[in-house]
């Protein structure tokens, strides 16, 4: 989540993790400023992802720990 945050607003030092070309400095700024957020919403997408599968994960090693559920 704070990857997302500091590429949203976008952090110099982490200018080697956006995927640019020459020609994306021609425009402007406008253009590696979307390329910055893009990246945010990608890290963003990833910090959700992981939440749901820790979640789900949490789920299941409890469910796992029961009782009527243990083989002896």
């Amino acid at each position: 989540v704070l990857l997302g945050i500091f590429f949203n607003v976008h952090s110099a030092v982490l200018i080697e993790d956006v995927p640019f070309t020459e020609e994306d400095f021609k425009d402007g700024p406008e253009r590696i400023y979307g390329l910055y957020e893009q990246v945010s919403y990608n890290c963003f997408i990833a910090a959700g992802l992981y939440a749901l599968l820790g979640g789900f994960s949490l789920c299941q090693s409890r469910l796992n720990k029961r009782k009527e559920y243990m083989v002896r």
